[in-house]
């Protein structure tokens, strides 16, 4: 009777932590966040900015060298009508002038990427939260990117989380 009893309690006691172990299951997803970029509606009006952005910064920098080659080609044409002090001025000139074209392009480059996060971020933290919410609502324990690259493998238990976030988003 004792072992009856002790046996029930046993089953009493590990049946609701074997079941509870196995409610408790961490999940896991992933999702493609670049694929996601490429959905969203303001991806392309960002894209078209940015375009602009370049294209004025392709144009001033085109200008600069513009100006430059004139210059130099004034001073190949008439440099041997140079007294030195003249011929050395130019010289200068043109060098300090092909320097200022370089730093304007190492300028302009950093300049563009900033205004390509300045316009990125507030997507990126759109999809971010949607992803968060995505994985709180649903008992997540990670969500992976897989455009990232990092993840190396990925089971079939792990779930694409595509379609929620695609969800939350509006995104249908």
């Amino acid at each position: 009777m004792k072992r009856i009893v002790l046996s029930l309690l046993l089953i009493a006691f590990i049946f609701p932590a074997v079941s509870n172990a196995q409610s408790n299951q961490m999940k896991f997803g992933h999702i493609n966040v670049s694929e996601l970029m490429s959905m969203m509606p303001e991806r392309d009006t960002i894209r078209q900015e940015l375009q602009e952005y370049q294209k004025m910064l392709q144009q001033e920098i085109q200008t600069l060298q513009q100006e430059y080659t004139q210059k130099l080609q004034s001073y190949q044409e008439n440099q041997g009508s140079y007294s030195d002090l003249v011929r050395r001025s130019k010289e200068r000139e043109l060098q300090d002038m092909q320097q200022r074209i370089q730093e304007f392009q190492s300028t302009a480059q950093q300049d563009f990427q900033q205004k390509q996060q300045e316009l990125l971020q507030p997507l990126m933290s759109r999809i971010d939260s949607a992803i968060r919410k995505v994985g709180e609502d649903n008992g997540f324990i990670y969500i992976f990117d897989t455009s990232a690259g990092a993840v190396v493998y990925k089971s079939q238990q792990s779930q694409d989380v595509m379609p929620l976030v695609r969800e939350e988003l509006g995104l249908e």
